[in-house]
């Protein structure tokens, strides 16, 4: 019976004198746990990444750059020819701006990257389906297909499940 205990608190965690136990994450408040995260420098990569990615895409909807719509233009054409509920067009193209905005600070990074994954998820099974997995490199396909929104995808769930990590607003928020 001793060796047992013994072999049990040999497996166990070892703890600094006087250190009180960590919190189960079941037991941190609900806005504790969305801010949560570690000083994982992989999900720093990520969320910079997506971000870098996803903000000039914001941009051309917002601000019409890089050849975009603008706002007045992309919401005429998300609600007009592509059938979408202005709500969800403005939630589309915040979350490609403000998202990515979030994104590279990391304020609120799981929301954020969430809301990129929708995006995601909505362009694929509106847009990017009927043209097959691979982008249109050559011009010798009507449409792009969604080899590009697959990884936008993966980084966002990366991000979902591990928080913004390194050098994050949400690190300093979870820590108070």
């Amino acid at each position: 019976m001793t060796n047992q205990l013994l072999s049990r608190e040999a497996k166990a965690a070892p703890r600094t004198v006087g250190a009180a136990p960590a919190p189960a994450a079941d037991s941190l408040p609900l806005w504790k746990r969305l801010f949560a995260t570690s000083d994982d420098r992989a999900a720093l990569v990520l969320r910079l990444v997506l971000g870098g990615v996803m903000l000039p895409h914001g941009a051309q909807k917002v601000f019409g750059w890089f050849g975009g719509g603008g706002l007045s233009g992309t919401m005429e054409f998300f609600t007009g020819p592509m059938g979408i509920p202005a709500p969800f067009a403005a939630l589309a193209i915040a979350a490609e701006s403000l998202g990515a905005l979030a994104l590279l600070a990391g304020a609120g990074t799981r929301v954020a990257a969430l809301g990129i994954a929708g995006v995601m998820a909505g362009a694929v099974a509106m847009v990017h389906l009927p043209h097959g997995f691979f982008m249109n490199w050559f011009g010798n396909q009507k449409g792009e297909g969604f080899e590009y929104h697959l990884l936008a995808l993966g980084i966002a769930a990366a991000l979902v499940v591990r928080g913004g990590g390194a050098w994050s607003v949400d690190r300093r928020i979870a820590r108070v």
